[in-house]
């Protein structure tokens, strides 16, 4: 289907066409028309497919067919759109792509988010603008600093709303629905569709359209995954190897922990391989700029956490590194998925310890196959310890028990409970203790 078939105006058409586009993907051609249709919406689509642009266009096509009042510039842009994300890289990533549909409109748009001066947004959004992108927590204190008013506004969108629910964002996010009007266009746009997160739909969307392009252990298909075994001491060496080696242009690593992921980026760069690091302990500039310097490939290794790099549109990544398993499963999704965007080939490599076993099968059953494994020599445990070590962890399981209490009896011998005068006045007397008194008395009698 082209472009001009969606019902999109001239001006966001050419906007389109400058940026490079021809022919919409096909979240887009599914979500387009039925956000034009005025219904709610829930939204999952793998990672890479254009979701941003497929919530945005049709917000910017309702926004100008709207009649402008001729009057002061502040108030022909009332806020009419606002849009939820979990991150402070990904808020300035859907800022950055609806200043690049809108350039044409006689729109305005901003962003907000924490790390940031309130009082410069304050300033911003009194100006007057159309769209509204923020994460929730600083949405939520320009509310209640009565620096933000979205009684207008008409389209709601959570974004990333899967990583919102596991940030914990849902407090501020109800809060924020306090603040809107009942009647409003309201969607939900996520990689993945969790049960948690149908259930907070039927709570807020009224009778939703729900388009769900693929399942939820997807992984674009363009995406060659490979798992390499590594002993969990050989996992730098080896990730500087194989980025050395293979002369990767661009690489981003994606690590557990804050700690590791400066421990990471150290080593790299003194094997001599420029890295950068973000993650939640950086402040909002230092990660701006490493974000930045990746992108323009100042640097050829990004280290990130799995928050801080959360809906990162990175173009012409080839190649994801997991340095190891992440804590939630769905995680690993969003990992892969910042290689093999918009129909581009990508590697997606899995560096996986024998201590990762068991969250390394979470991931394969998530994802309905086996990795491909590739033994580095030299890097990989030996054979044996591995099978040792499933040994070991299969015995475990099997000496515990699901009683609460620890292992059960397997005998079936019971422990003989004394008895006390209150057991019905005294237990009954046995046939000998019966002729042991009566004998007694006889003789008392003589």
């Amino acid at each position: 289907m082209p472009l001009s078939k969606l019902g999109l105006s001239p001006e966001i058409i050419k906007a389109l066409r400058d940026r490079g586009y021809k022919e919409p993907t096909a979240i887009q051609t599914e979500l387009i028309p039925a956000m034009m249709s005025g219904r709610d919406v829930m939204a999952g689509a793998q990672t890479g497919t254009g979701k941003t642009a497929g919530f945005v266009l049709p917000i910017l096509q309702k926004l100008i067919q709207r009649s402008i009042p001729e009057s002061s510039e502040a108030e022909q842009h009332i806020l009419r759109a606002l849009i939820l994300v979990p991150t402070k890289e990904l808020a300035r990533q859907v800022e950055e792509h609806i200043q690049e549909y809108s350039f044409y409109l006689p729109l305005k748009s901003t962003v907000v988010y924490g790390g940031s001066p309130i009082a410069a947004q304050s300033k911003r959004i009194k100006t007057g603008i159309d769209i509204l992108v923020g994460t929730p927590g600083r949405v939520l204190e320009h509310l209640e600093q009565k620096t933000l008013d979205i009684k207008g506004v008409d389209y709601f969108v959570l974004d990333e709303a899967d990583t919102i629910l596991d940030m914990g964002f849902i407090r501020e996010v109800m809060r924020i629905i306090q603040f809107m009007k009942q009647k409003r266009q309201n969607i939900f746009i996520s990689a993945t569709l969790p049960g948690a997160l149908k259930e907070l739909s039927q709570e807020l969307l009224h009778k939703p359209l729900q388009i769900e392009m693929s399942t939820m252990g997807s992984v674009a298909e363009l995406v060659k995954q490979v798992l390499h075994p590594v002993e969990k001491e050989k996992k730098l060496e080896l990730l500087s190897y194989l980025i050395g080696f293979r002369n990767y242009d661009q690489v981003l690593v994606f690590v557990r922990k804050k700690e590791v992921a400066d421990e990471v980026a150290k080593e790299l760069n003194t094997a001599g391989l420029k890295t950068a690091v973000i993650h939640g302990d950086r402040t909002s500039g230092a990660r701006s700029r490493a974000l930045s310097d990746f992108k323009e490939k100042k640097v050829c290794v990004l280290v990130a956490t799995d928050i801080a790099a959360r809906g990162l549109d990175i173009k012409n990544l080839d190649v994801v590194v997991n340095y190891d398993i992440p804590h939630v499963t769905q995680d690993f999704i969003h990992r892969v998925g910042r290689t093999g965007r918009a129909g581009r080939k990508g590697i997606a490599i899995t560096l996986s310890s024998p201590e990762e076993s068991i969250a390394l099968k979470s991931v394969e059953r998530m994802i309905g196959k086996v990795l491909q494994v590739e033994v580095i020599p030299g890097y990989a445990p030996p054979v044996e310890e591995v099978r040792k070590r499933a040994i070991n962890k299969d015995s475990e399981k099997k000496g515990k028990t699901s009683g609460a209490f620890g292992k059960k009896k397997t005998g079936t011998t019971t422990k003989k409970r004394k008895t006390t005068k209150r057991d019905g006045f005294g237990s009954a007397p046995t046939p000998e203790k019966k002729n042991k008194k009566k004998s007694g008395r006889r003789r008392s009698r003589k």
